[in-house]
């Protein structure tokens, strides 16, 4: 399994408790493929630009896809940039692999609806049980990624137990798009509120 696929599994089975916005996830999820990238160097930092390299095939078909999607010619891409340009609609991508590999199956209401609407589920596998040990364990970067889009209590100052800078500067990257998303619903809110106010004749 990847760090995206543990992040999404660990989100949908804290749904409950902590739903998490879809374009927090999806920031999210670009930052967990970076830093899979890294792992596998496919890719390194230089300041906050990422810079390919000459990657071994991925394992994983939507790893593969973002390290294909990579600029590879100078000033390459910002990691701002990435996350903004690669996460767009990337938690239904992940929702949408998990689906055709038989990950989340369709339970429908227990009560009759005109709609016959149905939601996913995460299917018992061993990518779940997987995802469920690394959760356990506290793992350091799907802590701390957790935490950015709030399934977990986010610790004071820098991830605890990170100790590779490239993944350090990558998590603060993600939070730092996040409260930029933050920011922008904040004020979509205001301004629709102004506007709402004028139409009113407030």
């Amino acid at each position: 399994m990847t760090t995206p696929r543990d992040l999404l599994i660990a989100a949908m089975d804290m749904s409950t408790r902590h739903p998490v916005d879809r374009g927090d996830l999806s920031l999210a999820l670009a930052g967990g493929e970076l830093i899979d990238l890294l792992g596998a160097e496919a890719i390194r930092l230089d300041g906050d630009q990422i810079v390919p390299s000459h990657p071994p095939a991925m394992a994983d078909r939507l790893l593969d896809e973002a390290a294909s999607s990579l600029v590879r010619e100078a000033p390459y891409e910002s990691l701002d940039d990435w996350l903004w340009r690669r996460g767009r609609g990337l938690a239904t991508a992940y929702l949408d692999a998990l689906e055709a590999e038989g990950q989340l199956t369709r339970q429908r209401h227990t009560h009759w609806t005109p709609s016959r609407s149905s939601r996913m589920v995460l299917a018992d596998t061993s990518a779940r049980r997987e995802a469920a040990d690394r959760w356990m364990s506290d793992e350091p970067v799907l802590a701390a990624l957790a935490a950015a889009v709030g399934i977990r209590d986010k610790p004071i100052g820098a991830p605890r137990g990170v100790a590779d800078d490239a993944v350090a500067t990558v998590l603060a990257a993600v939070d730092d798009a996040l409260r930029d998303l933050e920011f922008q619903r904040q004020r979509r809110a205001l301004d629709k509120a102004a506007f709402d106010n004028i139409w009113r004749g407030g």
